[in-house]
């Protein structure tokens, strides 16, 4: 076990292996067996998100997991010959020489805000968009034969334009193993609704949590604050009695009553009843600059081509 200090902005990180240096900016967050920093790679202006680990061999299984993923996302994008390309999980991984030996890996840098932060700025309207891009993150996973575990609103990154991102590996756990890291609250077992055996379900009851503390946080700290011997399924399921959106409900009971076959069911279910019965569209975001600029151009082209045939 190695208790690392923390590297200031300014810190050099290199490779001892591979030989790349990363530039500390600062730090991004702590979990529970490593720190992750913003760090810009010498010789290239992209900015990277680097997790220095505790423990040799704990960081090493994660990095397992993240290179399993990242070969069997690389599979499913030729398979489907998707025209964008799918986000890494896995940029390097490499030793920092610091005395002794400190594990290190990057992955690519998601710039946004935390989940709950976002819908705190943007409103709840906006959960149906986002839960859907969550959602499909997660069946992402799933279809590679892992389930990410430790769901919460910490570990979703969502950027301005809704995009949702899963960060923190540290919790993918195999399907059919034990999970390897929860938060209480998103826990099924904490409800003492299932087991803590990784299965595409419990990715799903802690979805459905991650929803409730999101819409009704106090009510939700309010059934947590019960005895284990009598928490239960149920008080969820009281909780999303009182949501005004009734069809968002009825996913919730689904989801929390390990209701659905898999994950892509649960998602195409959320895309048709949740996200496209919106009431309101969310209003309130930024449009790309890209898209400002096309459509700029492509109004410059109409009025010059509209003149060009008028004069000659």
């Amino acid at each position: 076990m190695s208790s690392n200090p923390p590297y200031p902005t300014g810190t050099v990180i290199q490779g001892k292996w591979r030989g790349n240096r990363y530039l500390v900016e600062r730090v991004l967050g702590k979990g529970a067996n490593g720190t992750v920093y913003l760090v810009q790679r010498e010789g290239r202006r992209d900015r990277y998100a680097l997790k220095i680990g505790y423990d040799t061999l704990d960081l090493q299984s994660e990095i397992n997991a993240l290179t399993s993923l990242q070969s069997c996302r690389k599979r499913n994008e030729y398979h489907a010959r998707r025209e964008t390309p799918l986000s890494s999980y896995l940029l390097e991984a490499d030793d920092f020489s610091d005395g002794s030996n400190v594990p290190f890996y990057v992955m690519r840098y998601i710039e946004g805000r935390p989940l709950h932060h976002f819908l705190s700025k943007h409103g709840p309207s906006w959960i149906g968009l986002v839960g859907l891009k969550l959602l499909d993150k997660l069946r992402g996973l799933h279809e590679c034969g892992f389930v990410f575990g430790d769901l919460k609103p910490e570990n979703v990154m969502v950027s301005d334009y809704g995009e949702a991102e899963l960060i923190d590996f540290g919790g993918v756990s195999p399907l059919g193993k034990s999970v390897k890291q929860f938060t209480e609250w998103h826990d099924r077992g904490f409800w003492n609704a299932g087991s803590r055996t990784a299965d595409e379900a419990y990715d799903l009851f802690s979805f459905a949590v991650l929803c409730l503390r999101l819409l009704d946080e106090g009510g939700l700290k309010t059934a947590a604050s019960q005895l284990p011997q009598t928490r239960s399924v149920e008080e969820l399921l009281k909780l999303t009695r009182h949501l005004p959106n009734r069809k968002l409900a009825s996913w919730l009971n689904l989801a929390l009553q390990s209701g659905f076959s898999d994950s892509k069911q649960a998602c195409d279910v959320w895309k048709e009843h949740v996200y496209n019965s919106r009431a309101v569209k969310p209003t309130g975001m930024k449009t790309p600059r890209w898209l400002k600029n096309s459509f700029a151009f492509s109004l410059f082209v109409l009025v010059f081509t509209i003149y060009w045939v008028i004069r000659f």
